[in-house]
């Protein structure tokens, strides 16, 4: 399995090189901050609270937009990604807007070994879980990177949606399981990209599926405490063909309004010093 996992990740890596620089260009959020803005929701500013002057690692960075608009926020902000391509693009990007930030080249369960401070907020956002081999030892990380009464923060698409099909326009059918397997999901077709829907990948992916009780259990065993879990009936890129864009960067489901979540978000507490 050990051979696997490493197979796995050095695909992922080879294919999040491969788009970072085209989503340099497709990401809609590279011109929000170049414009002088920020791409972080309202939910997110709202759930986590006044970030000014407070220590904050984002895992799974990708390019950056959501790292360096906690820093036009008033953190101080620490990215972390595993893709080189990725960290050169958030550096870049960082320097274009003259932005105070870190970024560090890392797989997270590598993090450790190379980053030796704690932080106010672990943060990570927006189609990060699919990516991550083991949710117990992630949480543990994210523990470990907290200071005492620090807070961890993600806002994910709901684990709900990996049981759809999501190629086939019309009613959902469930075509997936939810519940985890250890061995990885080979994603090695002819979808074009997430963010430019006229660029076809050329590298495959491996995914794992992470049901809810994974992702609370993980963050409980790590000694987390739950502040509040929250679920909310939209996504933040077109998953599904029925799916309509009702606001900038958000879509959702008018045929199942009130009865299909698509996001949640949860944030947890590292205990104080008894």
């Amino acid at each position: 399995m050990e051979n696997t996992y490493k197979k796995a990740e050095k695909c992922n890596e080879e294919l999040w090189d491969e788009i970072a620089p085209i989503h340099v260009k497709s990401y809609r959020e590279v011109d929000i901050l170049k414009e002088g803005g920020i791409v972080l929701d309202e939910i997110e500013l709202r759930e986590i609270g006044d970030v000014n002057g407070k220590t904050l690692l984002h895992l799974q960075c990708h390019i950056g937009t959501d790292t360096l608009s906690w820093a036009r926020q008033g953190a101080l902000v620490t990215g972390v990604d595993f893709s080189a391509q990725s960290i050169a693009c958030a550096r870049q990007l960082q320097q274009e807007l003259q932005l105070e930030a870190t970024f560090l080249l890392a797989n997270v369960y590598k993090l450790r070994t190379i980053l030796h401070e704690q932080f106010d907020i672990v943060y990570t956002s927006r189609g990060v879980l699919c990516w991550l081999r083991d949710l117990d030892e992630w949480a543990q990380i994210i523990a470990h990177f907290l200071k005492s009464e620090g807070i961890f923060y993600i806002m994910e698409s709901h684990p709900i949606c990996n049981i759809f099909d999501d190629t086939k326009p019309g009613e959902l059918t469930i075509t997936h399981p939810y519940f985890h397997t250890s061995e990885p999901t080979l994603w090695d077709g002819s979808d074009p990209d997430y963010a430019d829907d006229t660029y076809v990948p050329q590298h495959p992916s491996y995914e794992w599926d992470w049901s809810l009780s994974d992702i609370l259990n993980a963050l409980l065993k790590a000694g987390l405490h739950l502040e509040s879990f929250n679920e909310y009936e939209r996504l933040f890129f077109k998953r599904f063909p029925s799916m309509v864009n009702y606001s900038e960067r958000w879509f959702h489901f008018p045929q199942y309004a009130r009865k299909l979540p698509l996001l949640f978000t949860l944030k947890a507490r590292k205990p104080g010093m008894r």
